[in-house]
């Protein structure tokens, strides 16, 4: 019989490694009760890393939002606490900290006074979370920030901050303040130095990837405040907060720089062959290439009669400009293509808005006609009046008017674009 207190393996047992945190697995259960910061978290990209110490949100090359996060730090945290990290970074985006005209010039300041920047940013957002973050965190009427008041803009606490420094109390910064991050990101971290977060990666994609994401930003945070507003509760955010979103969503972006990072984005390389260029894999044997960048972009114009000449001499204005970088082909539609009427707006050249068709409007024939072309990229002028058509093989953006923009008659993901036609 066998000793059952007896185990035939004497090896001791090796405790398995945990996995390491993952934050999409926990966002949506962390956001359960904040439909408009859960709204804001479904359309930011996430991803673990151990270059940052904490957390951070920033803006990539190509204009998209991407929160790099730790996953070392934010699995040890509460959950009150990890709530409280992803709202404080999602209120860098609502605040515009990183995409706004105010914090355009960020890169270009010096170090002391980037760090009362950074200081002043994570002051007017911990404002409005107070009790949810680590203790570590710069927060007003605590700690070196006692006798600052709460609920100020970044600017006030940033000009409150410059005083003090002047006044020789410091350098605008206090104890236990989180560190620095990189990642071209906003990091958080416990370096010991008062400093809360570290923004200097912000800007590295340049001016055009910032209107675009300035853009897409916009639309993010106009479909939140709708799925909080038909959800009834806005969870946490203040009145005062909401108010400053209903202002922020209703001023422009310059959609004739989205539109020109649009083209280039769009670009690709076409290849042929040259005998005056050597083959480096196999010289002398085979022809070389060259290589020549060239964007084949459509420009598809809803020509139905709900859109305006306002709108299309608005857009016609630009594509003149935008004939500089590339050349077009222009696709007159309403409910079908009028390809006796489809052209191709060479580069240099200048022509005038013309209307061809006065029907309804069906998006389909316009997007299976760039479909079958092997085109870049597709833009669409229309006023949205119409069912969501199938895909788009290549990038397409839509252009239309404030008034459209903010009722679609279909749902997208893909960059609806609000042009301004007061000096059409």
């Amino acid at each position: 019989m066998t000793d059952k207190t007896t185990s035939p393996d004497t090896t001791p047992a090796t405790e398995e490694a945990a996995p390491p945190f993952d934050l999409n697995m926990h966002a949506a259960r962390l956001l359960m009760r904040e439909p408009f910061f859960a709204a804001i978290s479904r359309r930011v990209n996430k991803r673990a890393t151990t270059a940052v110490p904490t957390a951070g949100v920033t803006v990539t090359k190509d204009g998209q939002f991407e929160l790099v996060y730790n996953p070392d730090f934010m699995g040890k945290l509460e959950d009150g606490h990890k709530l409280g990290v992803l709202k404080h970074e999602f209120y860098h985006l609502i605040f515009e900290h990183v995409t706004g005209t105010r914090f355009a010039h960020f890169r270009d300041l010096d170090a002391s006074e980037r760090k009362l920047h950074n200081i002043g940013m994570d002051l007017a957002i911990n404002s409005h979370l107070q009790g949810e973050l680590p203790e570590q965190c710069c927060m007003p009427g605590a700690g070196p920030f006692a006798e600052y008041e709460p609920f100020l803009s970044a600017e006030q606490y940033i000009a409150l901050l410059r005083e003090k420094q002047d006044d020789g109390e410091g350098e605008g910064n206090g104890d236990g303040g989180e560190g620095d991050g990189d990642e071209g990101g906003e990091g958080s971290g416990d370096s010991g130095d008062g400093q809360f977060d570290d923004h200097d990666g912000w800007g590295q994609g340049g001016d055009a990837a910032s209107q675009v994401a300035a853009e897409r930003l916009k639309d993010t945070i106009r479909k939140a405040a709708e799925e909080a507003d038909r959800s009834r509760t806005w969870g946490s955010v203040s009145s005062s907060v909401r108010e400053d979103i209903r202002k922020a969503l209703r001023s422009y972006v310059d959609w004739k720089k989205v539109l020109r990072y649009f083209i280039k984005t769009s670009q690709r390389a076409n290849k042929s062959s040259t005998v005056r260029r050597l083959n480096r894999r196999y010289p002398r044997i085979h022809s070389g290439s060259k290589v020549n960048r060239q964007a084949k972009i459509a420009i598809s114009i809803d020509q139905s009669g709900s859109v305006d000449d306002v709108m299309l001499s608005a857009f016609y204005a630009e594509l003149d400009k935008l004939a500089t970088l590339a050349e077009f082909t222009v696709v007159p539609f309403d409910t079908e293509v009028a390809e006796d009427h489809v052209y191709v707006w060479k580069k240099g050249e200048r022509r005038k808005a013309e209307r061809v068709r006065y029907g309804g409007t069906d998006f389909n024939p316009p997007t299976e006609y760039v479909n079958s072309r092997g085109f870049d990229g597709h833009i669409v002028l229309t006023d949205l009046c119409a069912p969501k058509p199938v895909s788009s093989r290549c990038q397409r953006m839509w252009m239309t008017t404030r008034y459209y923009a903010e009722r679609p008659y279909f749902q997208t993901n893909e960059m609806i674009v609000a042009i301004d036609t007061e000096g059409a």
